[in-house]
């Protein structure tokens, strides 16, 4: 993905260039004895006759070509190192499902009702009635609302307030212990649909407000009940959607 800055491995050291000798050069003895006037001597090496930098030429050809060679093998060997760290995969976050359809209106007016969500992801607010068997449980008050996403799918949320947190738990509880067992799967089946069971811990401002508990239904649907100080909630939606569902509910 980009340069992890972990230094390169060591290169080998070029190996420096050899010094060497310039060949003397040697002036021939002038004209024997008895001839007419001495000659100036001529240059030439003492071999055969080659120039004089033929030699140191040649040396430092053949030292670059050696050095060339040498930092071609420490390039080449540098891609092909198992010590580099791979590129780092980069996440990409998906913006979450809006309703295609407007929510419809709530009757009821009170502070606990105007809380609840119009929308839930792609769900919308369909239809909201009391929740009479709450209200005979205990609740201050409740409501049974159902949600679309213009099409097929559906969520049904139950909403109550009770008076106490204490209150709120212990109804919340038998809700939780009527939740159906994990069914048993099946090894031949391709995995549709979050882990379940799960339970866990409900925060508030960093603060512990309740428990929540999330299972199969075994029929294409998911349950998830959790508490929220003197709240309770309980949501059925499709299987795929009933973990994201519950993250995404503001209360």
């Amino acid at each position: 993905m980009s340069d992890t800055g972990r230094p390169g491995p060591d290169r080998p050291a070029v190996p420096p260039i050899s010094s060497w000798q310039a060949p003397q050069r040697t002036t021939p003895t002038g004209a024997a004895d008895g001839a007419e006037g001495d000659q100036p001597g001529t240059e030439q090496t003492a071999s055969s006759g080659r120039p004089a930098w033929l030699v140191p030429v040649a040396i430092g050809a053949a030292v670059l070509v050696i050095a060339a060679i040498v930092i071609a093998i420490v390039l080449g060997s540098n891609g092909d190192g198992d010590d580099a760290e791979p590129a780092a995969g980069s996440t990409v976050q998906l913006p979450s499902p809006t309703p295609t359809v407007a929510p419809a209106a709530r009757p009821a007016t009170t502070a606990f009702a105007a809380a609840l969500p119009p929308t839930v992801l792609q769900y919308a607010l369909a239809t909201s009635v009391p929740d009479t068997d709450w209200q005979a449980a205990g609740a201050l008050e409740a409501y049974t609302e159902t949600y679309t996403d213009g099409a097929s799918g559906t969520v049904t949320v139950r909403s109550g307030q009770w008076e106490t947190p204490e209150e709120a738990a212990a109804f919340a509880a038998t809700l939780v212990a009527a939740l159906p067992a994990a069914p048993t799967p099946d090894p031949s089946a391709s995995p549709t649909g979050p882990a379940l069971p799960q339970t866990g811990e409900v925060t508030a401002a960093g603060a512990a407000a309740g428990t929540y508990s999330i299972a199969d239904a075994g029929d294409g649907t998911g349950l998830a009940v959790w508490t929220n100080g003197t709240t309770v909630f309980q949501a059925t939606a499709p299987l795929a959607d009933v973990v994201d569902l519950y993250n995404a509910f503001p209360l």
